[in-house]
């Protein structure tokens, strides 16, 4: 049987905590790891950016081509992605709106896709780019960090 008085003693003892260095050497510890596993985790996060471009952008591809099969041509560069929300004045056959939302699409950074039919690529039809995590001026496909259409 253990003494009821030894525990009541531990308890009230002045002595019992962590000492300053004790808290320090933990704190160390902590900052070490977030110091180590942070800088990973925002690399993930802006990988993971690109990847959700690249696939809005095939998306994107896919409703444009949904529209060429009911309108017989894709968006000319004025019209611009608003005419798969808004019904351009001259499609004949446009059965959208082609996306949900009632704003043009916009990338992973928040800027605005750009989008230009005809391409000024061989063998594509349009160019559909963001301009990545820089989101600054226009979006040429050649551009440096611009996330374009295969």
């Amino acid at each position: 049987m253990t003494n009821p008085r030894s525990l009541s003693s531990v308890e009230n003892d002045p002595q019992s905590g962590f000492t300053l260095l004790e808290i320090l050497v933990v704190l160390a510890i902590l900052a070490l790891l977030i110091g180590l596993v942070a800088p990973a985790a925002l690399r993930q996060l802006g990988g993971a950016r690109v990847s959700v471009a690249k696939q809005s952008i095939s998306r994107l591809g896919s409703v444009l081509d949904l529209y060429k099969l009911d309108v017989g041509t894709y968006p000319t560069t004025e019209e611009g992605l608003a005419a798969l929300i808004h019904k351009p004045a001259d499609a004949q056959n446009w059965n959208g709106p082609y996306l949900k939302d009632v704003n043009e699409p916009k990338d992973p950074w928040n800027h605005p896709y750009t989008y230009q039919a005809p391409s000024s690529r061989d063998g594509h039809d349009y160019d559909l780019c963001s301009a990545g995590a820089r989101g600054t001026g226009t979006t040429n496909p050649g551009q440096s960090g611009a996330i374009c259409n295969p």
